[in-house]
């Protein structure tokens, strides 16, 4: 019966009409299984009563007090009328106040003793604003850890909360999802005292306890998921073993010497291509850490074994100056390099075809145009995609698909918290570049308020003097009538006439053609713009060693990690670099967040603020990177969990990696659920 009930439409609940559904299905509630498992976001502890001589200013409290009048009324003006009621606890008097609620006014008698809940001001009289009350004992609202929901409008905290509790009291049994074995190994909950608990809980304990169970049961399904996925990989994926002493010749014709993190990395691929196993790898490295180079070493030896490889980056203007690094690089080696991106002409590429396609190991690079037309690769032998979270999973699983089983390279320039990584690329063997070539400056960096544009205006024609380049960067393309945000196209316009009109200023921005952009980049990197007004596009690859100044407006609106991509566009030359922050908000926590970008040039320590502040699900400013929705679990907060649950599953893998074990029934099925029955478990 429960399994049917959990399937049933929300309707089916005293009080839920189908105008109320339709509410409801906008917290992506449908079915009773939907709302029971629409956890709270946060809970207000109501259980500890104060004293009114204890309490604070600013507290949010309960307190147990009598009334000691009749409700005082004052109609302050036409639409205003303030109910005071004056009450003690024997330590002290307070005034509860309400707001144009007239049938309060009848409410409380001379001795009546209630509890009272809200914010307390003592200036200039000790006031409750708005109090939450009842009578002691009845434990609706108050006296009890009340849960807090997310909402939207025609759905109050109470209504939300009456109709989880009805349907829980309906429910006999909640289906375990978790075997045995593991939920008495780590000591959790059972899942129907869990669920139960997370939205009453009788004390801090319990919810505690069946948070600890449904964080564990999130993360432990999808970890398992993943290194099921990567186990059935290796198992039944094998590859060409290449040689790989080629590495140390590849490495030894760079005119510069390689770091010991970019080594490691090496080092890692190179037992990857020697072990008969596809390779499944990511790559994590800050601004400038080197990745190319450790992507370019693996084509090489990809090259020597007589394969192509493909690198496929997100834009033209990266795919460009990868094509012309590497050309650089391999030309003298004689390994040749091919460019394919979608504005060439149907000749240049069917030229271009013809060679790929020739069984001449090639190093190719291309934009997701790789993924059409007559690029077959009939022997492709590594696929590497550049700024992987710009890509869909099914754009980087096409080009794979154009070769039997080749090995695969992750590359992104986001720097991520390892813990994350192993979220969102657990499928992948992970090395991270932790450190920067020697040389590599730091940027400066400043907090500015609107009122210092000029003397910014004055830094940038002091720079541009001296024979440098300067970035302005806005959020949006064009003006927005809703918020006091730069638009680059009227940025730009304004002050190449207003500002510097004896220097070169232009503007680039996504919305513009392939070919537009990549002419702007062009005279920018050439030298003939001296001052670029941009949006976000120039946030990953562009790399312009004479520009010596990053100005980001509205700098709030942009996450931590684009942050530091954004300036670590400059700094790439020998000249001094400069990055200005325009902060508009006033808010604390955008305050916080320039001041860790003033402070902090270690990427993967913003990262970590990043993912703090934010949470994982805005990480990357949207959510369509692959990035997995959880409904109760926190990656930064749930730290010791997720290490519970990496060390469980990769147990459970180790001993069933097929999960064909009658314990582990339950998993397999949930695994199934959470990928949309899309896994095929043997």
């Amino acid at each position: 019966m429960d399994k049917y009930y959990l399937n049933q439409n929300v309707n089916v609940l005293k009080g839920v009409g189908e105008k109320r559904a339709k509410l409801l299905r906008a917290l992506s509630i449908s079915t009773i299984e939907d709302l029971i498992c629409a956890f709270p976001r946060g809970y207000e502890d109501r259980t500890v009563l104060k004293k009114i001589i204890e309490c604070k200013n600013d507290e949010t409290v309960c307190i147990k007090a009598t009334v000691l009048s009749s409700m005082q009324v004052k109609k302050v003006r036409k639409n205003l009328t303030i109910y005071t009621l004056p009450v003690s606890d024997g330590t002290g008097t307070m005034h509860m106040t309400w707001f144009n609620i007239r049938f309060l006014e009848n409410k409380f008698q001379k001795g009546d003793t209630f509890i009272f809940y809200g914010k307390i001001s003592l200036f200039p009289k000790k006031t409750m604003a708005s109090p939450i009350f009842e009578k002691e004992g009845e434990r609706r609202q108050l006296g009890r850890i009340y849960p807090i929901y997310s909402l939207t409008s025609g759905i109050n905290q109470n209504m939300l909360s009456g109709f989880v509790k009805e349907a829980l009291l309906n429910i006999s049994d909640i289906p375990e999802t978790l075997p045995d074995y593991i939920t008495q190994k780590y000591g959790l909950f059972d899942r129907k005292t869990a669920i139960f608990t997370i939205h009453f809980p009788k004390n801090l304990e319990s919810l505690k306890k069946a948070r600890k169970r449904l964080v564990f049961e999130e993360l432990f399904t999808f970890q398992t998921a993943l290194y099921y996925l990567k186990g059935s990989h290796a198992c039944k994926k094998s590859a060409t073993a290449y040689k790989t002493e080629s590495a140390r010749e590849f490495i030894s014709s760079l005119p510069f010497k390689l770091t010991n993190a970019q080594l490691r990395v090496i080092g890692d691929i190179c037992n990857d291509l020697e072990s008969g196993k596809a390779m499944q790898r990511l790559v994590s490295g800050d601004v400038g850490s080197g990745k190319t180079i450790v992507a370019a070493c693996a084509m090489y030896i990809t090259a020597k074994n007589g394969f192509s490889s493909a690198m496929m980056v997100p834009t033209e203007i990266l795919a460009r100056q990868h094509f012309e690094n590497l050309k650089k690089l391999f030309s003298p080696l004689g390994i040749e390099t091919v460019l394919i991106l979608g504005g060439q002409s149907l000749r240049e590429k069917k030229a271009l075809y013809e060679r790929i396609n020739s069984g001449k190991p090639l190093c190719v690079v291309g934009t997701h145009a790789l993924l059409f037309g007559g690029a077959e690769f009939t022997n492709l032998g590594l696929v590497i995609t550049d700024e992987q979270h710009r890509f869909g999973v099914n754009q980087r699983k096409t080009l794979g698909e154009k070769a039997i089983n080749p090995h695969t390279l992750v590359m992104t320039a986001t720097p991520i918290p390892r813990t994350m990584a192993l979220i969102i690329y657990g499928d992948l063997d992970i090395s991270m570049i932790d450190e920067l070539p020697p040389g590599r400056q730091k940027v400066n960096t400043y907090i500015l308020k609107k009122h210092m544009h000029e003397k910014v205006y004055d830094f940038i024609r002091r720079e541009c003097s001296l024979g440098r380049q300067a970035f302005i960067v806005c959020p949006l393309v064009e003006d927005s009538e809703n918020m006091n945000l730069k638009s680059v196209t009227e940025y730009a316009k304004m002050l190449s006439e207003s500002i510097f009109p004896d220097l070169s200023v232009a503007f680039i921005h996504g919305k513009m053609k392939p070919a537009e952009k990549e002419a702007i980049m062009d005279d920018f990197a050439q030298r003939r713009i001296d001052i670029l007004c941009s949006t976000s596009v120039i946030e990953v690859g562009v790399d312009v060693p004479n520009a010596s100044v990053m100005v980001i407006e509205n700098a709030e609106r942009f996450g931590l990690s684009q942050l530091h991509q954004l300036r670590g566009r400059v700094g790439r030359g020998k000249n001094k670099s400069y990055c200005f922050l325009f902060n508009e908000s006033g808010t604390e926590i955008a305050e916080k967040r320039m001041e860790t970008m003033k402070n902090n040039h270690d990427g993967f320590k913003i990262a970590e603020t990043d993912l703090s502040l934010r949470g994982p699900g805005e990480f990357f400013g949207t959510r369509q990177h692959g990035l997995p929705v959880f409904k109760i679990a926190d990656l930064y907060c749930d730290m010791e969990i997720l290490n519970m649950t990496t060390l469980a599953a990769k147990e459970l893998i180790k001993d069933d990696f097929e999960l064909k074990k009658e314990k582990n029934a339950l998993i397999s099925t949930k695994i199934k659920n959470l990928f949309n029955n899309s896994v095929t478990i043997n």
